[in-house]
This record gives C-alpha cells, structure tokens and sequence, in this order.
C-alpha cells in the first residue's frame, strides 16, 4: 500500500480510496469458471498474458464481436487508460495513455500511441482507426514500449493481428449490419487452401450510413461584390438562418486484405498480403461551440463569433441538428467528394525455425494519399469563412529482421534491426472569407479581390530514414524470479522543405493572374518547390537516441505473478506542417522540435484466483515527461497558427486495474471490467511561441490534455442454451471523465474540454450452433447522451467541435460456412 502510494504521490489520496474500495467490492463479490490462457506477443515471442511483466489487454475477436466494433477506438473501452477520441475536423485516431496523446493532425507530427497491424507501423493518425474485422487480437501496451517496438511509444503502443490463411480447412464467414441512420455494413471472409502446402484468405469490408448530424448550422451566404472595388460590398452577420437541415457526416468505405500463405517446408512460412481501403465518406462536419459570455476585462464577447460583426454564438438546442459544411467544390475545395483517403500496402512475412530459435524477417510498403476538405466553422452558405482541403501524399516503407532464441535453459533473448523510410509531401488550400470582414479595419487584402474568393496554399514536404538495432532478454534465476532488460539504438535523419502560405497566384514570386487554384493543376501541384521555388527554405536534422528499461519479477505462487519495471523511451523529434501560416519561414521557426523522453517506473501484480475464476490485474505507474512536445494554438492578430515545443515537463501517476470473472455457480455468466486512475501534473510548461528569445506563456498551472482522471468499464455478458440455440446478452456501461482538449495561449478560459460522459450499450443474440449462424439485436449509447470527441478554439474569433453517436439501434446477421 506504501509502495503504490508513493508512485501515486501525496496528491493523490482520492485516487487511492476509490481504487481499492473498487477493488475491494469486485474481490468480495463471492465465488468467482474457468479463464482460458491468454497468449500475447508483446515481447515480440509468444508467451503467456499472466507471466508477461507488461500492462498489456489482450483483445480477443469475440471481445470485438461483443462490442459491435467497427475499428481499433470502437474496443478502447476494453482496455484501462486507452482514451479513444478524434481529431478536430478529421475521422482520425486521437488516442491518449497515461497522460500523452495525439490533438492534431499534423502529417508530420508522431503520436505518442504507437499502432501497427501484422507488424507494420501505421506512422500517422489519419489512417490508425484500422478496422477491427476479420482479426485474432488486439494488444493494448500501456508505458513505454521503445526498446521492441521503436520511437513514438512513450504512451505505449496498439497491435492488431489479423487472421491468417488456415490449410486445414475451407470456410467463409459472412455478416451484414443494418442500423439508424441508414449504417449497412458488410463484411466477408473466405478462407481457401489450394494445396496441403498454400492456402488463400480474402476478407472485405463495406460501410455506407446517411450519417448523424444535420446542416442545422448557422447561414451566412456571400455578400455582392463591388464591381469597382471588387470587394464585398456589405458585411451582413449572420440573420438566424440555418441550413438546409439535411444529412452530414455519411461514410462510403470499402476495406480489404488479400492474403497467400504458403508453408515452404516444415521450418520455413511465408505470408504475402495486400491490403486496401478506399474511403470515400462525407466530409467531417463541424459544430459551432462559441459560447457568447463577456470577457469582464473588455466588455465585450471573448469570441468575435458571438459579437455583433458575425451573429454566430452556439445555437439552442441537439448540437447534432446544428452541423454545417459549405459544400463548395471551387478552387481545389471539392467539399461534395468528402474525405477521400486510399490506401495500399503490400507486406511481407517470413518466418524460419531454427534448432535453438525462430527468424523472422518482415518487409512492407504502405502508400496512402489523403484529401480532406472540410469547413471548420460550423457555419452553412456560400461564404467560406475558414474552409480547407488538406492533400498528403505518403510512402511508407519498412524492414525488421530479428531472431528470438529458444535456447532451453535459463536464458532467452530477441534481437534484431529495423529500418523506416517515410516520404510525405503536404497541401494545405485555404479559404479564409472571415478576414474579409476586417478588411475595413485592417485595409484591404494584399491582392485583388476578396479572401472568399482568392484560396491560399501552404506547402511542404518531409523524408524521414531510421535505423535502429535491438536486444531484449530474460533471465530466469531461479524458477520463480527473473530478471530481464533491452536495449535499442535508433539513428534517425529527417528533412523539410516548405514556403510560407500565399495565394496561388503569388507561387512564382510577384502574383501572376493567369495562375490560380483552377489553373495548378491539383491540390499538390504548389509542391514542386523546383517550378516554384520562390520563398523555399529547407532544413534537416539527425538524431542518435537511445531506448532501455529493466524489469524483476517473481512468480509469487502458481497463481500470482509480480513484477517491477523501469523503461525509458522516446518520441522523435519532429517538423510541423503548419510552418509558414502567419509568420515569415526563419531558420528560427523552421526547426523542429527536439525529441520527447519518458521514464517509467511500473509495479505490476497479475493473479487467477479461485479455480481461475477471477482473473484480476493490477498496475501502479509513475512516469516522467522531459523535453515534452506540447501543442499550441498561438494566436497573432485574428489568425492563429499550431506550433509545437518542446516546452513541458510532467508527471503522471496512476493505477490500472483490469478483470474477468467467470462464476462457476453462474454458468454462462462473465463479467469483465476495468478502473484507471491517474492525477497528471506539468512541472513546467513554458513556451516562445513567436521565437523571439523570450517566453510568451506559462501553462505550468494547466491540467494536462487527454488525460482524464478516472476511467472505467464494465461488461456482463450472459448465455443461456436452449436447445441448438443459445441466447447471449451483453451490456456494456464505459466512463471517462472530463479532459482538457486543446490550449490556447489566451488563456485557460479559452481551452477546450472534452466533458465527462457515461455510455450504455447494450445487445441481444440468438446463436444456431447447428447450422452457424447468428442474429443479433443491439442499441449503443442507449441513454442517448451527446458527448464531444474533439473541440477546438481559433484565437479569438470561434470554438468548433465533433460529437459522438447518439443512440443507435441496429441488428446484424452472421452466417458461417
């Protein structure tokens, strides 16, 4: 009890009580059936969940299956301190531990929460939502995982394994979803061997829906234009008109992966797969949370939305009816074709048994092009107050070779290499109608015409190259204490090239009215920085770190294992795509940040008490953020620009606790759960947001963003036989608490939270056994609780926001073959 309350900290004594109050009412609950063996492979080996000294959840598909999944943040609340939110404006992953995790969407911005499928890194948050079908387990890491799994694991890292081939026998499994707001899914898989050595599986997936939210948002069309000044000639705000009320936020998205296995000899398995995704959904709608108080200092609305010039503070009433999205398709904005993000990546494989060990050898290549336009205002018509399209174009490639021993004896060990090469190039397409508004006070645009009319770009492009060299081994000193440790070596090379944002007709240097956005050729034409080269700079930086940690652990009993660990990792040093916004490129602003270091100590008690009844597992953590990467929204005049430092020290500590409990006196009874408590604290946050040499703000009495202080799920799924048909009945009730979003150097008043929420899901399924088949009746988020997944303020002027699904009932279908 001293121990933990010494990771926890004297600040802590709430978190303490209602941990094992919690604690003490799931132990004392009575005679807890028999919990199968887990096996994980967190240790990159195959070992057993109980004895690994990792806080690592192990998924499994039926986990999945339960929660009616649909991607990797859909089964978070499975897993204790795994926050699972979005990134403001985009469908992209915002995943959070212990006191870390991803607010932006920056293309070059590494998040703290590693993810990888099959062993290949997804590098960006754009694409880490990966669906959840046809899959074997998902592993949640909490902590830093650098030593095996690399840079950018400070918060720790998210494993999905996908089904493979089997030789043994042919079969297909088929399931169709039908829900509100016209949500049909299919999905599809079909396992087939070609002879006793090759074996094929193809697995789809198909998701259309109308989406939830309704263009109820605010209208504000475009005023006329003065022929002699070709300015807008008014500045009506906003009347109280709304949209046309009709549906926003649809997905249009196809999934797949195509894979050939093929078992050489009994040593030596490869296994080649293709995977694809073609996302073709509606652009993200935005909601506008400007809230109309006063600023007691001025005595005006803090938020120029809410004042007089624009008219447009948060409507009344479901935020979900009050959605907007411009629609406009000129000047490269193509609002109608939606978020259109492709991926292809083909991946390679091989494993070889050794006498005394295993090889494994994996090489893959992942390209993904991105186009995301979206309106970031929550305002409907045909002025685009802030409207964008984001385009990236991206290459993955990556190598790992590495040997795990099976030696037999007292020591075993994985070592390996690993190298990356990452190629992004960015555009960024700006209309940005709300400066036509203070044209009268701040004079009239540098160019001819108005900011509605007259898109903006921003342009840059990185390379990236990595290497790395690792061990990790254990040693076992007797048979029930060991002691184990890694070491990895990473070199890695980055390099930028960019310009300041300009109109297209300023790319050559002077404005040239013959080239504009119709004209470029594509949204990432501006990227050849050789044609235009004017106002190019570039820069690169190399980086030698190196990640570690050590661990003890002692198997108490045959049913109690302990262990203690102390890791150190790193999150790479990065460039920031929003370079060039508002101020002028500068060798000063133009650098990236320095690396990111974490250092964790972890206590961790893993049991299967009564008859394996209860599966019961503890982790008390501290953990030290140095050189810490933090996001700001810097505000000059009425523009704003994301920059990033590395401006933070923090502390975070926390207890994790996960359960089963299968009742023996309760057949077909199982409940699973987890609490997560953690108090984070900056130590210092101080920032130079316009790189003068002098420190601008001071968010040291901040509380840290993503990090909520309480967490906690519990499910009770029942089974009942009658006959050939057996009944299942889940619920799943999840809550997190409150959670700073977003900073802005104005001040805390106007950071954005994420509030507190408690969802309810719950399901009914009747299962032939015979003839294998299912249907299943369901409604998620059953009390209908509206609740944001991101928010973000822009200076002085607006908040905007996404929320999540209201209630939604549906059924789906599964047939096997």
């Amino acid at each position: 009890m001293l121990l933990v309350q010494k990771i926890l900290g004297a600040k802590s004594p709430r978190l303490l009580t209602s941990f094992f109050v919690g604690m003490s009412v799931f132990v004392s609950s009575g005679a807890f059936a028999q919990i199968d063996e887990v096996i994980v492979r967190a240790s990159k080996r195959e070992t057993n969940l109980q004895s690994t000294p990792i806080a690592v959840s192990a998924i499994q598909a039926e986990d999945v299956n339960s929660l009616i999944a649909r991607d990797i943040g859909d089964v978070a609340v499975l897993a204790p301190n795994f926050s699972a939110a979005k990134i403001t404006g985009f469908n992209a992953a915002g995943f959070s531990m212990r006191g870390a995790g991803q607010t932006d969407i920056i293309v070059y911005s590494d998040p703290q929460v590693g993810v990888a499928i099959d062993d290949f890194i997804v590098p960006h948050v754009q694409t880490q939502l990966l669906d959840v079908f046809d899959i074997e387990q998902v592993e949640v890491l909490r902590g830093p995982q650098g030593t095996l799994f690399g840079k950018n694991t400070t918060a720790g890292m998210v494993t999905l394994r996908t089904k493979r081939p089997d030789l043994d026998e042919a079969n297909a499994k088929f399931n169709v979803l039908l829900a509100d707001f016209g949500r049909q899914e299919i999905r599809a898989a079909v396992n087939l061997p070609i002879t006793d050595k090759i074996a094929i599986r193809a697995s789809g997936l198909f998701a259309e829906s109308d989406g939830y939210y309704k263009a109820g948002g605010l209208l504000m069309d475009a005023p006329a234009i003065d022929p002699n000044t070709l300015l807008f000639s008014s500045f009506p705000p906003a009347d109280g008109s709304t949209g046309d009320g009709r549906d926003l936020g649809g997905e249009d998205v196809f999934s797949g992966r195509f894979k050939v296995l093929y078992e050489a000899t009994d040593k030596l398995t490869a296994l080649l797969q293709y995977e694809i995704i073609r996302d073709n959904s509606d652009a993200v709608p935005s909601v506008n949370d400007t809230p109309a108080d006063i600023d007691p200092a001025t005595g005006l609305t803090r938020f120029a939305w809410a004042g007089g010039i624009f008219n447009a503070p948060v409507q009344p009433g479901d935020p979900l009816n009050n959605a907007a999205s411009t629609d406009r398709d000129d000047n490269l904005l193509n609002m109608s074709q939606g978020h259109q993000v492709d991926v292809d990546g083909l991946y390679l494989n091989l494993e070889y048994a050794m006498d005394k060990g295993n090889v494994f050898f994996m090489a893959g290549k992942r390209e993904q092009d991105s186009l995301l336009p979206s309106t970031y205002t929550g305002v409907n018509g045909t002025l685009s107050l802030f409207d964008a399209n984001r385009a990236d174009v991206r290459e993955t490639t990556q190598y790992e070779l590495r040997y795990a021993s099976d030696l037999g004896g007292n020591l075993e060990y994985v070592t390996g290499i690993f190298m990356q090469e990452d190629d992004t190039t960015f555009c960024v397409t700006q209309i940005l109608g709300f400066l036509d508004y203070f044209a009268n006070v701040g004079g009239a645009p540098p160019f001819p015409g108005t900011y509605n009319n007259t898109p903006l770009v921003l342009c840059s492009a990185q390379q990236q190259e990595a290497q790395a060299v690792f061990i990790d081994a254990t040693y076992d000193v007797s048979d029930r204490l060991s002691l184990s440790g890694g070491f990895r070596y990473t070199e890695e090379d980055k390099a930028w090239i960019g310009r300041n944002r300009v109109p297209f007709q300023s790319l050559t240097g002077g404005f040239d009215v013959n080239l504009t956005a119709a004209t470029i050729g594509g949204p990432l034409a501006a990227a050849d920085f050789t044609t235009y080269s004017a106002g190019v700079l570039g820069t690169d930086q190399t980086w030698e770190e190196d990640s570690y940690r050590f661990t003890a652990s002692y198997q108490v009993s045959d049913d109690v294992f302990s262990y203690i660990t102390y890791a150190r990792g790193f999150k790479s040093g990065a460039f920031n795509d929003q370079t060039g916004t508002v101020a002028a490129l500068s060798a000063a602003n133009i650098a990236p940040t320095n690396p990111e270091y974490a250092d964790s100590i972890e206590i961790g008690l893993k049991s299967d008490l009564f008859d394996n009844q209860l599966r019961l597992n503890v982790a008390a953590f501290n953990v030290e953020y140095t050189d810490a990467q933090r996001q700001i929204a810097a505000t000059f005049g009425n523009d704003q620009e994301t920059r990033f430092f590395n401006a933070a020290e923090a502390t975070v500590n926390g207890i994790e606790t996960e359960f089963t409990f299968v009742p023996a006196k309760v057949p077909g009874l199982t409940i699973q759960g987890n609490l997560s408590l953690q108090d984070g604290d900056f130590d210092k946050f101080e920032a130079d947001t316009n790189f003068d040499g002098t420190i601008d703000v001071d968010f040291s009495d901040r509380p840290l963003t993503r990090t909520p202080e309480v967490q906690a799920a519990l499910q009770v799924s029942y089974e009942q036989d009658y006959g050939d048909i057996t009944g299942q009945a889940v619920m799943t009730i999840f809550h997190e608490d409150d959670q700073v979003n977003n900073y802005s150097d104005l001040g805390e008043a106007y950071d954005t939270v994420l509030e507190s929420k408690t969802l309810i899901d719950v399901s009914y399924a009747l299962i032939d056994n015979s003839n294998n088949y299912s249907v299943r009746a369901f409604v998620k988020n059953a009390t209908d609780e509206r609740y944001r997944v991101s928010s973000q303020p822009v200076a002085t002027l607006w908040v905007f926001s996404q929320y999540g699904p209201p209630r939604t009932a549906g059924v789906e279908m599964t047939f096997d073959f």
